[in-house]
């Protein structure tokens, strides 16, 4: 994997082909190469809503696919880290949602006060699942345990269980499920943020593409519209558990394009500061 870093601060983008921790269904591996397709098609322009030109040259990089060897944990956690030390942001596309784990390991080293925003529909919080302590329902349970951020913010879910909701009241989580996102709350970060986004957030209206569908989410205007809200440097960000082999009429890959471009862009209306940037 070679970096493409031609500014400090810029975003990088790098692809994860790995879903082993998934439960039930496979597939996501396959969405990196996906994602980009759709993001560069001709059916849209890589404009931003803000009017970021995304095509302009040095907007954005791409480092490629990470090769993964025996140990992807250690593979992706190095990846990110040497698009950290050319000074970009890393803008993650999976997989499955268990590589936010190494990505906020290698984030961390790099930002000593660090908030998490994570859309999803569900916790990840899990202390274990299926017996496996890395399985993609438990990233959140290791971030938290190894005090790898200062706040956790979780906005979206509605299939939570008894025991994730004891896990969100032990680490401290705020937790903004569907009832309290209705009632009109919405995420406050004390930090720079790590943005780490599930594509299931999404009602399966706007993305069957996705190996576990929940009904009852956010449209992607919602999610659009929170990532715009945001004020506070965006220093990494994943999207992740795009599964293309459930997708029906490339609906999620265009939903993915469109959140990836929107994030790209916000990203760009916030940059680092000049010492985290050079950090």
């Amino acid at each position: 994997m070679t970096t493409r870093v031609t500014a400090p601060g810029q975003p990088v983008l790098l692809g994860v082909p790995f879903d082993a921790a998934s439960s039930a269904l496979r597939g996501s591996a396959a969405a990196p190469p996906a994602i980009r397709r759709e993001l560069h098609s001709d059916s849209s322009n890589l404009w931003s809503e803000a009017f970021v030109d995304l095509a302009a040259p040095g907007a954005f990089g791409d480092a490629g696919d990470v090769t993964l060897g025996a140990t992807p944990r250690d593979d992706i956690q190095a990846a990110v880290m040497a698009i950290l030390r050319e000074g970009g942001r890393p803008v993650v596309l999976g997989g499955d949602h268990s590589i936010t784990h190494p990505e906020v390991s290698a984030v961390r080293e790099r930002h000593p006060r660090l908030s998490i925003l994570h859309f999803d529909a569900h916790n990840d919080l899990y202390d274990h699942y299926e017996g496996d302590r890395h399985s993609h329902a438990c990233p959140f349970a290791r971030i938290m345990e190894a005090g790898l951020c200062d706040q956790l913010v979780q906005v979206g879910i509605r299939a939570s269980t008894r025991h994730q909701r004891e896990q969100a009241v032990r680490f401290g989580v705020d937790v903004i499920d569907m009832r309290r996102w209705a009632a009109g709350d919405r995420p406050s970060l004390r930090h720079p943020v790590y943005i780490s986004l599930d594509v299931d957030v999404l009602d399966p209206a706007s993305a069957p593409g996705v190996s576990h569908r929940e009904g009852g989410g956010l449209t992607t205007r919602e999610v659009v519209t929170q990532l715009h809200a945001v004020r506070v440097p965006i220093v990494g960000a994943d999207l992740v558990e795009y599964n293309p082999s459930r997708d029906l009429g490339d609906v999620t890959a265009s939903a993915c394009a469109k959140l990836l471009k929107e994030l790209l862009a916000t990203m760009i209306d916030c940059p680092l500061p000049d010492a985290s940037a050079q950090a």
